[in-house]
């Protein structure tokens, strides 16, 4: 079995080094921040593909991530992982492009929050950041190293594997891959259902959800193009747009606990394919903990590929 450094330490890089370790590799992770300092730890971290492609990938990696989580809720309380039912809303009464990856997707037509004529219902993974990045560290056998990467060449190992997300502009000079700033704000659950979570993605402009949480629920959002590598502070008007759209929409919720603020690394598709020794596994957008599993394995897959193989 090979020695593998994955770089980087959000859900993307724990993740994989898990299903790496799981089939036997040697594994090593290095990165410039600790897991609790990633854009992973800030997430809204729901299962619901967002701003990824390719579809015909993100479905697959989605289902089988899906339903990896699922049996991490059952089966394991403290990665963190409990099953909500969720309400998207819709324009039309179309499947979503996810439809694929989710089974029981039901359509809504009752009346709904801010007029939305249609919704779709299903149950979804729901992971506690908190929770579960420090269970995934936990299942290393090594702890893991901190320090800036410079090269990827420079790295040591048999095979690296490039889980960077937006630093993979610097690393993997990837002209392609930008930034989205994420701005959710956190409340105590007040009178808000925690068994359910709502999402209204109809207008990007105004988007708008609320996911529950064991203790708490996250209010938001926004995906806005953001030219920097470091997230700025959080945005007071940002943080009143997300409570007035709640309160527009009937939510209950209890007083502010804090905001939180990280950038996803989009790109029109996750790059995922082997180069040499190194492996590119990047460019998740806001769908990180949604198809981690997933991909990891198309990563396992491709450490059997001879040097230059392309695949993903």
């Amino acid at each position: 079995m090979a020695e593998v450094t994955v770089v980087g330490a959000g859900v993307v890089g724990l993740t994989t080094a898990l299903a790496l370790r799981e089939v036997g590799h040697r594994v090593r992770v290095l990165a410039a921040e600790r897991p609790e300092r990633t854009t992973s730890a800030v997430a809204g971290a729901v299962w619901y593909p967002f701003e990824v492609g390719p579809r015909e990938k993100v479905n697959r990696w989605a289902r089988t991530t899906r339903a990896w989580l699922l049996a991490l809720s059952r089966a394991v309380p403290a990665a963190g992982v409990d099953v909500l039912t969720v309400l998207e809303c819709a324009s039309d009464s179309r499947p979503p492009w996810w439809s694929e990856a989710v089974e029981d997707l039901r359509c809504v037509d009752r009346p709904l929050p801010r007029g939305a004529p249609f919704a779709w219902e299903f149950e979804a993974p729901r992971v506690e950041p908190a929770l579960h990045l420090p269970w995934l560290e936990s299942q290393l056998d090594r702890p893991i190293e901190i320090a800036r990467v410079e090269r990827l060449e420079d790295v040591p190992g048999d095979l690296v594997v490039n889980c960077t997300g937006i630093g993979a502009r610097r690393l993997a000079g990837d002209t392609t891959l930008s930034a989205l700033l994420g701005q959710t704000v956190v409340v105590a659950p007040g009178e808000v259902d925690l068994r359910r979570m709502y999402g209204d993605e109809r207008d990007l402009s105004a988007m708008f959800y609320v996911i529950p949480r064991r203790r708490e629920l996250v209010i938001g959002g926004c995906a806005l193009p953001f030219e920097g590598d470091v997230p700025p502070a959080a945005d007071p008007g940002l943080r009143n747009a997300f409570l007035e759209r709640a309160r527009a929409a009937g939510f209950r919720h209890g007083p502010v606990l804090r905001d939180a603020v990280g950038l996803r690394p989009f790109r029109p598709e996750v790059r995922l394919e082997r180069a040499g020794r190194v492996i590119h596994h990047y460019g998740h957008g806001g769908a990180g903990y949604t198809l981690a599993w997933g991909s990891a394995n198309d990563v396992v897959a491709l450490l059997g590929a001879g040097p230059g193989r392309r695949g993903g």
